[in-house]
């Protein structure tokens, strides 16, 4: 019989606790829920009010991966929804992760976390900027490190403020807290950004998807800036062999320049040491207008 658990008054029915999800490490889907309920109170501020999409993984990153917008059939009544029309479906409605409820409920179903740079009050409307830096083999993070801080300077002479976590797979994400800004607006400012890397910086930096284009170089990522499109969030668990997070990092960690990786249960001293590092991204006073 599959167990009921109460979450923040909210009766949950919570499967396969003992199922290993991510086989490397012989990771459950119960240790998989117990580490969001523990980083709850870092992770919900940057899920909430925010339509999320969902990677599923319910067989681990070598079973089936399949991506889904629309609530998962079976979702509670009361879990929350937000309209986000789609040229197909203008009637189309997604998750939003509000709670500590809902974001056990969403887990339960083995997912990782996609938001857009938008809320669900103004869709459209970035309130922040992404630059996912995916690096291309032989080059690793430690090029990504490079890259991210050149990105942090430049970003800086217009200034604006960045903050910097690990995507969780491969490469760095770096994130600005931005004024109220049209998505089309803050994808042509990043996409010239991301050209100018690729002009100063040539043997390192790459602005286009080119596959052939891509090894021994860090491709920098602009496109997730679109409107459609959405970008893994902060502290969600990865889709891979070990159960790697998108790490919030300092920038003295990117400095020294080495291999960031981090798997779940490297999150709870962090968060005691560092708490929030991706907080200021919300924080109203950090955000910047982008320079006209």
């Amino acid at each position: 019989m599959t167990p009921i658990t109460e979450v923040a008054g909210r009766r949950l029915a919570l499967s396969n606790l003992e199922k290993v999800i991510h086989p490397a490490t012989g990771t459950t889907k119960g240790e998989i829920l117990h580490y969001y309920a523990v980083t709850a109170d870092a992770m919900l501020p940057h899920l909430r009010d925010r339509p999320v999409s969902f990677l599923r993984y319910p067989d681990g990153p070598d079973g089936q991966l399949f991506f889904t917008k629309n609530p998962p059939p079976g979702t509670p009544s009361w879990v929350r929804t937000a309209p986000v029309p789609h040229s197909d479906d203008p009637d189309a409605r997604q998750v939003v992760v509000d709670d500590l409820a809902t974001l056990v409920w969403a887990a339960n179903l083995v997912v990782e976390f996609h938001t857009p740079q938008w809320t669900a009050a103004e869709p459209g409307v970035a309130d922040r900027m992404v630059f996912d830096l995916d690096p291309g083999a032989p080059a690793t993070v430690v090029e990504c490190c490079a890259v991210a801080l050149w990105l942090r300077e430049r970003l800086a002479a217009d200034g604006l403020e960045a903050y910097v976590k690990t995507s969780g797979a491969k490469g760095l994400h770096v994130l600005v807290p931005l004024a109220p800004t049209p998505s089309r607006t803050v994808s042509a400012y990043a996409r010239n950004l991301a050209q100018e890397g690729e002009a100063e910086l040539p043997d390192l930096v790459l602005h286009r998807m080119a596959r052939a284009l891509r090894p021994g170089k860090v491709f920098v990522d602009h496109s997730q800036n679109a409107a459609a499109k959405t970008t893994a969030a902060p502290y969600t668990l990865r889709a891979r062999a070990e159960p790697t997070v998108s790490t919030p990092v300092t920038w003295d960690e990117v400095a020294e320049r080495r291999d960031l990786s981090f798997r779940f249960e490297d999150l709870g001293p962090r968060l005691e040491r560092y708490g929030d590092l991706m907080a200021p991204l919300l924080a109203p006073d950090r955000a910047r207008p982008l320079p006209s």
